[in-house]
């Protein structure tokens, strides 16, 4: 009777901590993440991204970046970013990443010089669609706060002939939360 009970006690104890170990969430595997650019105020822009994880080692996201200061950032109105990215870290969705992505953009239209080579007219706006790819890497807190460094170059695919620029790239250091 004693072995039968103890049998039972050891049983329902490893029943236990296989349970608890099912019902532990990791902090690291929520799904969505927000993110500022804080390099793009130097641009004389805003940059802010939304990313919906898929799993352990890809996502999708997308990001707009809007120009605020013609003076600073002179041929680039904006651009809506969709992108895919496949993680190579242990941890959920962060590590080091490769990323491949679309972007729907509107650009200054080509400069043409007066004799003078000081005047100049500029074309009307060009909207183009752009294809590159990139890397970077995310750090994840505990708490859900979010690092990221990342670089992309693309080029244009329809109209690069009416502006200054064949490619286009983004940069960014930013910050943000997973939820």
């Amino acid at each position: 009777m004693k072995n039968k009970f103890l049998a039972l006690i050891i049983l329902c104890a490893f029943y236990s901590l296989n349970a608890q170990e099912k019902t532990d969430t990791n902090s690291y595997q929520k799904n969505n993440e927000i993110k500022l650019n804080l390099i793009s105020p130097l641009f004389g822009a805003v940059e802010v991204g939304f990313e919906r994880h898929l799993n352990k080692n890809s996502s999708l996201g997308i990001s707009a970046f809007i120009v605020y200061d013609n003076k600073e950032n002179e041929d680039l109105n904006y651009y809506i970013s969709p992108y895919y990215r496949y993680y190579f870290g242990k941890k959920y969705a962060s590590g080091f990443f490769v990323e491949g992505f679309g972007m729907l953009t509107s650009i200054d239209g080509k400069k043409i010089y007066a004799a003078d080579n000081v005047t100049f007219t500029e074309n009307k706006d060009v909207y183009d669609v752009a294809l590159g790819a990139g890397l970077g890497y995310k750090l994840v807190t505990k708490k859900g706060l979010v690092f990221e460094a990342n670089a992309a170059y693309g080029k244009l695919l329809f109209n690069a002939d009416k502006t200054d620029h064949t490619i286009v790239a983004k940069f960014g250091l930013s910050v943000g939360y997973r939820f």
